[in-house]
């Protein structure tokens, strides 16, 4: 460390010194001091020199470069924070605002990972000054500057249970509403100024800047994040203040929404987009933001229609946060369509197609339980909002592509389900004429023949064996057409041929299998008991540590009996409807 008659002789030299004859190792000197004066706990010293009138000019020539040294103090020192923050204040009043903006991002982006919520909150103050003192480019500015403080907040972990918010660990929560207030004081600025004249060209510029900020805030960290209506969490305070800014900007939520007014945007990253609009809707339609400002004119139909491209863009992915949320916005979607109205036309578009895809998928490969079971009664509220000839063509749809016997059986339960409908309430061609037997042809058959994997299908199986059931005990209805009646025998005689010689193959198998687990029980019970014999004669002898096969004797001999069990269940059901045939031929004559 240099001392004080070597660094005032120093000082005044720079005091004398124009600003264009400065050099860069003059710079460094000038930070190196400054920095060993803070370290020495000389804050308040370092104070009286910025504010002195004599030092004006070097601190115009050189002062952005104490920012760096004092927000490090600031943060890790409490005793001269109130120093500290008041000489950065003297530097937001002394130095050109372009080199503090400058400055400032890169202090921004060379940010201690262990102390970044702690910086940001104590540069947005200085920022905002700054930034409000710049006569040109303050749109490019702002932008920079929100996109290099998002940046730094990606890095810190989204809280995701109410618990871990109110904990707020990393102070990630704190940040959001910080930079949220930040924002804002931008907008009101726009806003009055907006009263007084037409917008000029930087304040669109400004405008864009802003609602790139929203966009990137409602793809992280609120589509990341577990957001509650009942309990208002800090993150849904910081959601509502985003929802509140897109229209007072005058980007109104429907025309993003609906009319993809984003398109006029082309500087917005298109899949920043879509995950942002997905959680746009999802915070307008499921936890109700500003849904008081949204027009009631829309139809629900509608309005589905226009969420199904966000309900895919969240269902796609495979995060637990996102798939709440997109399960949440497809259920609030449905709630207001009334039942049995969705025409069939609406299944050609990509969006109705890709989504009940997506949803089977959760059903299927989703590890998450609560998720699955959401699922599935989304599912089923899907099939209810068909229309008869939509639900026919759905069924038809999922039976030739969910390649998954759980999903297969559930969607035969619901043809059973529409059949029974169509008896009792509403007579129908598409489950009781014609139209049925394409149906019962997908239904009523063994995808890979009589070598088809009985157990692997069995859900689907058992269900068309109901289906088959309940149909036979309907036979009225379906003889008033014979020809129909003729071709649903064929279907019904075919499909239980292949049904008992797939039963009889599987079932001499799992048998052969059955006699050889217990064949091989009674070997290595017979060796075991031969070598615990001859081992009395020995002397003691280390056992080698062998392999564990992957299911003990006793699992595998109640998975083989498991196996023969439903095949007698399947078996059963087949000789039941062959009784009733049977009665029902009777019946006739």
């Amino acid at each position: 460390m240099m001392n004080e008659d070597k660094v005032y002789e120093i000082i005044l030299r720079w005091r004398n010194t124009p600003e264009e004859d400065l050099k860069p190792e003059d710079f460094q000197q000038f930070r190196d001091i400054g920095a060993a004066c803070l370290r020495g706990g000389d804050g308040k010293q370092l104070l009286k020199f910025l504010q002195d009138e004599k030092n004006q000019g070097i601190m115009k020539s050189m002062g952005c470069g104490l920012l760096a040294p004092l927000m490090k103090e600031v943060v890790k020192n409490k005793k001269s924070r109130d120093d500290c923050q008041a000489a950065i204040m003297q530097l937001t009043k002394i130095c050109s605002s372009e080199s503090l903006v400058e400055s400032f991002i890169g202090l921004i982006e060379d940010m201690d990972p262990g102390a970044i919520s702690e910086t940001i909150l104590a540069l947005l103050p200085h920022l905002q000054t700054v930034l409000f003192q710049l006569e040109e480019n303050r749109a490019a500015c702002l932008g920079l500057t929100l996109s290099a403080l998002q940046q730094q907040l990606s890095r810190l972990p989204v809280p995701f249970t109410l618990q871990q918010e109110e904990a707020d660990e990393h102070g990630l929560c704190h940040c959001c509403i910080a930079l949220a207030m930040f924002a804002k004081a931008f907008i009101d600025d726009l806003k009055r100024k907006e009263e007084k004249c037409h917008p000029t060209a930087e304040e669109e510029a400004m405008k864009a800047e802003i609602l790139k900020f929203c966009m990137r805030s409602l793809k992280e960290p609120l589509l990341e994040a577990e957001l509650n209506q009942n309990k208002k969490s800090t993150l849904w305070l910081f959601a509502a203040e985003i929802m509140v800014s897109l229209p007072a900007i005058k980007e109104p939520i429907p025309g993003l929404l609906l009319f993809s007014s984003l398109k006029k945007f082309p500087m917005i990253d298109t899949s920043l987009s879509k995950e942002s609009l997905a959680c746009l809707a999802y915070l307008l339609f499921v936890q109700l933001i500003t849904i008081d400002m949204f027009p009631a004119v829309f139809s629900p139909v509608f309005i589905l229609q226009c969420n199904m491209d966000h309900i895919n863009q969240l269902l796609s992915s495979k995060k637990e946060s996102y798939l709440l949320k997109g399960l949440a916005l497809f259920s609030k979607s449905l709630e207001k369509v009334e039942d049995d109205s969705l025409p069939v036309g609406l299944l050609d578009l990509k969006s109705f197609y890709n989504a009940p895809q997506n949803l089977r998928r959760v059903l299927t490969d989703c590890p998450f339980q609560h998720l699955r079971e959401s699922g599935l009664k989304i599912f089923q509220l899907f099939i209810n909002k068909l229309d008869v000839e939509a639900k026919h063509k759905f069924f038809r749809c999922m039976l030739k592509t969910s390649h998954h016997a759980g999903v297969e059986g559930y969607i035969v339960k619901n043809i059973r389900n529409q059949v029974h409908l169509s008896i009792k309430a509403d007579a129908n061609r598409w489950f009781l004429g014609a139209e049925l037997l394409p149906l019962l042809d997908l239904v009523l058959s063994l995808p890979q023949g009589a070598e088809t994997d009985l157990l692997a299908n069995m859900d689907r199986i058992m269900e068309s064996l109901n289906l088959l059931r309940y149909l036979l005990m309907q036979d009225k209805e379906l003889r008033r057409n014979a020809n129909m009646w003729e071709d649903f025998c064929r279907i019904k005689d075919d499909y239980l041929r292949m049904l008992r010689v797939s039963i009889s193959m599987w079932r001499a198998y799992y048998s052969a299998e059955m006699k050889a687990l217990k064949e091989d029980q009674r070997l290595k019970a017979k060796e075991a008991k031969e070598k615990a014999k001859s081992t009395r004669l020995l002397r003691p002898i280390t056992v080698k540590h062998e392999k564990v096969p992957h299911m003990s004797p006793e699992i595998q001999h109640q998975v083989l009996q498991s196996a023969l069990v439903t095949f007698d269940l399947m078996e059963s059901l087949i000789v039941r409807i062959d009784e009733i045939t049977e009665e029902k031929l009777g019946e006739l004559h």
